[in-house]
Formats: C-alpha cells, structure tokens, sequence
C-alpha cells in the first residue's frame, strides 16, 4: 500500500483511491476521458500547431515561467509529460472529431432543421377551459393585450414575462405546442387547445430558421461526438465491484 494523496492528516492510499472516485460520482467522467484519449492517440500534430497548442495553454493558465509551471505541474500533481499530452489534445481532439464527423454536419443539419429552428411566441395557461376561451376573444377582439392577460391570468412561470417565451429550438416546448407552432404564421392568435390538464393559448411572434452558420457547424460536430461518446461508454465501460468494494 502507498499514500497517493494527503489531505492535511488524512492519508488516502492507492487502493482506496478507485472506491473514492466513485463514491464521488468521477469514475464515468474519467472514463470517458480514456476513452477519448485512445481514440486521439493517432492523431498527428505539426510542429507549428504544436507551438500554437503550447502558447495558447500558457497564455490561458498565465504560466510565464519555469517557476510558474512547476507551481502548476505540482497543483494538478502532473508530470512534464502529462502536460505536452495534455496541451496537445484539445487540439488533437477538434482533428479527430472534423476527420470523423466533418463531412456529416450538412445532412445532419437538413435531417434535423426542423428541430433546430427557434421560435419566439407568447402563451397564456390556465386548468379552466371557460377562462381560456374567454381570454382568447378578449385578445381577438383587440379589448386588452396578449402581455396583459398573461400577466394576470396565466398560471405558469410565463406570467411574469407577459407570457412571452423564447427564443427557443422547436424540440424545446412541449410537442403539441411545437406542432401549433409550426403550422402557424407569425402574429396570428392560436385558439384554446388542452394539452394534459391545461388550456392555453398561443400566438407566435416570431420564426426564426436556423442556419448552417460556424456556430451551428460546431454545435452540430460536437452533438455528433457527444453521441459516439456515450455510445462508445455504454459499449466499453464496466466497473468491477470487487476492486471499488
């Protein structure tokens, strides 16, 4: 047995170190990171991109010293090896998600367009159908505002803005009110529906299409990964009761 840690007097040896990571809920994290890291592992840098990597790392952790980086190396209880490894692989990891999922992100994103479009709209709930139906002709007819009712009358969180919600992906609200939505042009007055136990009232104010932006490329490659990942965790991953135990 060997001390891996000490924490003032407590001594926490080698092979108490697996049960306290996963007594604190870290050993799916630090999977996934092995995982990630096997996969990278072939990932060629060059030279250039290795300097990059490396002064971007000391810029964003101020290390402008030899001193300052074995202050730093002592902290995370790093070895100068580990840390070339580690500043290499942010890098190292944005190659391997464009060499596998790079020629993906068009067709997932018209595949899924319809999800990723945001919607701003305006919406009064209330458990009483009469009281729906009344507020929706009190807004039809033009005798108060949508934001007024909704303040007043609405029985959810969206009262305290005057009902007014977003924007918002269309797979955010519920999927009914996903389906108004969609079918209806902006500013036109949606009439009571029930969806569970409440009735609302809708009016979309604003459609906003998604586009296939840089943002949205990476959001999309990193989805893409993010699905690998965990299916590649659900797949590998099993922890022994006898060595956490």
């Amino acid at each position: 047995m060997s001390v891996v840690i000490q924490i003032g007097e407590l001594e926490i040896a080698d092979e108490d170190l697996f049960p306290l990571l996963a007594q604190h809920k870290m050993l799916p994290q630090l999977a996934r990171e092995i995982i990630i890291d096997r996969a990278i592992a072939d990932i060629e840098c060059t030279s250039e991109e290795e300097a990059i990597a490396k002064r971007r790392f000391y810029q964003q952790y101020q290390l402008t010293g030899e001193a300052q980086v074995k202050l730093w190396l002592k902290y995370h209880g790093m070895t100068p090896e580990q840390l070339d490894r580690l500043i290499l692989r942010d890098i190292k990891l944005e190659k391997f998600k464009q060499q596998t999922w790079g020629n993906q992100i068009e067709s997932h994103f018209l595949q899924n367009k319809r999800q990723l479009d945001r919607v701003v709209y305006s919406l009064i709930r209330s458990k009483d159908a009469g009281i729906a139906q009344e507020l929706y002709f009190r807004i039809e007819e033009g005798e108060t505002t949508f934001t007024e009712l909704a303040k007043q009358y609405s029985e959810g969180a969206e009262a305290e803005t005057g009902g007014l919600i977003g924007p918002v992906e269309l797979n955010v609200p519920h999927p009914k009110i996903a389906q108004l939505l969609s079918t209806n042009q902006p500013g036109k007055l949606i009439p009571p529906a029930r969806i569970g136990d409440w009735w609302i009232v809708l009016r979309l104010e604003k459609y906003l299409s998604a586009q296939l932006d840089e943002p949205m490329r990476r959001r999309i490659l990193n989805d893409l990964f993010q699905s690998w990942l965990n299916s590649e965790y659900q797949q590998q991953v099993s922890f022994k009761s006898s060595i956490l135990f």
